[in-house]
């Protein structure tokens, strides 16, 4: 695929003329108790960042500087992380990254599905007028120019413009998947279908929608406007309105993959707990494929103010070491040894604890003497003296949450 070369004033143009929309009400029940107190969006990741902030990077890397995320289910810790470290921007020059709440706003519903969501809301992207809207999922770990794309809806005359990424076929069936001729025109689009459809030539892949959609406003508002007025339908981006506009609409699939970015080309679905692990596990690498320390494509977050890490003791059997790990702000390991693991802000490891592929979330006390291995430790967890988790998955089981590939969760009110 060939997109023509525009220029950086052109694509900036668009990127000022565009309003993201940021869906991050679902309740993320994948992810199983990581996802009890909190919505998925808020979840940590990375040792010191919400998942959140990577949607909201991409918005501001971009040049979209208007930014409404949606919430729903368990908002009170993204609510107040946006209001903390999303709040610079100047509201003098048209600039917002915006809380909207679910306010029964239409009847007397909550939001029925992604659509009704954005529906609920037309007053509040009609008081602005934006030229094109993104529609962005929350939940989703990615670097991505925005612009390119926009550039790309507007080249090709599109109504609708689904960012896509290839897939293994076994892992599609959670996925929007479509099919697109040598133009890039969707010609079929199954919402998480029991059957995923490969690519032709590549049948071992699925060209899987990334959840980022681009409209032009008045093609928008009109299809949510009849959308809402269907009282069959589910009122859902992925199940109604793309598939609903294939067939007399210019709906265009964007290659993810295959497009020059100043962002990375990388994009995870960390819903479940075997993928989040994994996608924090992989940071761990001498070179993952997620650079953080990227200054080109910074992401950025709110954090509390903590002091360096801190390792100490050198005694023989007493010496605090990190290996091959990322250690965040506030962590002292006193003693212990840290292999292949992500600690995140303010982590305790207290003397002969040996911590291996693990992964803890902020405000974790590990006591003396554990070992803990493949596992998850959730925020604010205190593990006793003498734990040991990830050796035995049966008494693991007993006790925490276990994946079908072993990794441990283990949450407060586990202990």
């Amino acid at each position: 695929m060939m997109i023509p070369r525009k220029s950086g004033r052109f694509v900036s143009r668009l990127t000022r003329s565009t309003m993201a929309i940021i869906m991050a009400g679902g309740r993320g029940t994948r992810l199983g108790e990581l996802t009890a107190y909190r919505a998925k969006p808020a979840t940590p990741f990375g040792g010191k960042f919400r998942i959140i902030d990577f949607p909201l990077s991409n918005c501001v890397n971009s040049g979209i500087r208007q930014v409404f995320v949606l919430t729903q289910y368990k908002a009170h810790s993204l609510i107040q992380h946006v209001h903390r470290g999303w709040g610079y921007l100047r509201g003098e020059l048209g600039e917002f990254i915006q809380i909207v709440p679910a306010q029964q706003q239409v009847a007397e519903h909550w939001y029925r599905g992604t659509a009704d969501s954005v529906y609920q809301n037309l007053e509040l992207i009609r008081q602005y007028s934006p030229e094109h809207i993104i529609i962005l999922a929350g939940d989703h770990i990615y670097k991505m120019d925005y612009g390119p794309m926009i550039a790309f809806h507007t080249e090709k005359k599109a109504d609708i413009t689904v960012g896509v990424v290839q897939v293994p076929l076994e892992e599609a069936t959670g996925f929007g998947v479509m099919t697109a001729d040598e133009q890039d025109k969707v010609t079929r689009f199954d919402e998480k279908p029991a059957k995923p459809e490969g690519m032709p030539g590549n049948p071992d892949v699925a060209l899987a929608s990334m959840g980022i959609y681009v409209f032009n406003r008045e093609f928008l508002l009109d299809k949510l406007e009849a959308d809402a007025a269907d009282a069959e339908s589910a009122h859902d981006f992925g199940k109604n309105i793309i598939p609903g506009c294939i067939k007399d609409h210019a709906v265009y699939a964007y290659p993810f993959n295959d497009v020059a970015t100043r962002a990375q080309s990388y994009w995870r679905d960390v819903g479940t707990i075997d993928a989040f692990f994994q996608a924090n596990i992989e940071l761990i690498h001498v070179n993952p494929e997620l650079n953080l320390y990227d200054g080109e494509w910074p992401i950025w977050t709110y954090q509390e103010q903590s002091p360096p890490a801190k390792f100490v003791l050198d005694q023989p059997d007493r010496q605090g070491k990190a290996i091959n790990s990322m250690i965040s702000g506030g962590c002292i390991v006193s003693g212990a040894l840290v292999n292949q693991s992500l600690l995140f802000s303010d982590v305790r490891v207290e003397e002969k604890s040996v911590l291996n592929r693990a992964v803890v979330l902020p405000h974790v006390r590990i006591g003396k003497d554990c070992h803990i291995q493949s596992a998850v430790i959730d925020e604010n967890c205190v593990i006793p003296d003498g734990t040991i988790i990830g050796e035995d998955p049966v008494k693991d089981a007993e006790r925490f949450q276990v994946t079908e590939q072993g990794v441990a969760l283990v949450c407060p009110h586990m202990l």
